[in-house]
């Protein structure tokens, strides 16, 4: 069976251990072993700096181990994907794994995130442009990935049916 890798800030949900039994339940329905970066349990006595380095170790692995990947880049603490996602899809892309994304947001960056004009340029409320070229993410995560709009069945869905 393929291994899909779950990237995403589904981890920082106060439910996040039943919300990747959900994902890897879904994965299996269409015929995938789904891992999930919680799948590995903290050893006893790590914290701090190291903890973080072995979480990161544990997660790249997984992504080495998966046949593709498929992200959650919905906005995450403001209007952009989660930083850490946005990494793991960029890991993804350069091990050459097939990478796929879903989002809820249809409308391109300059209706998410466009506030005004300066001149010929589109810009967000601090002043720096925003990008043009009619995507929902930034153009380094939608040319990295083919990007769904809708949830994560959705997204199994699609994979499932170009698999």
């Amino acid at each position: 069976m393929r291994g899909i890798y779950l990237a995403g800030f589904d981890v920082f949900r106060a439910d996040a251990a039943r919300q990747g039994e959900r994902l890897k339940a879904l994965c299996l329905a269409h015929g995938f072993d789904g891992f999930y970066p919680l799948d590995n349990a903290l050893p006893a006595g790590l914290a701090g700096r190291a903890a973080a380095q072995w979480i990161y170790e544990q997660n790249i692995g997984l992504i080495r181990r998966a046949d593709l990947i498929m992200a959650n880049l919905n906005a995450f603490r403001g209007l952009e994907p989660d930083s850490g996602t946005a990494f793991e899809v960029g890991y993804g892309a350069a091990l050459g794994k097939p990478v796929w994304a879903y989002t809820d947001d249809a409308r391109p960056l300059v209706a998410q995130a466009g506030t005004g004009r300066e001149a010929a340029r589109i810009v967000d409320a601090q002043g720096y442009t925003v990008e043009d070229f009619g995507l929902n993410v930034n153009l380094m995560l939608a040319c990295a990935a083919r990007v769904i709009v809708g949830d994560a069945q959705a997204c199994l869905r699609q994979i499932a049916a170009a698999a």
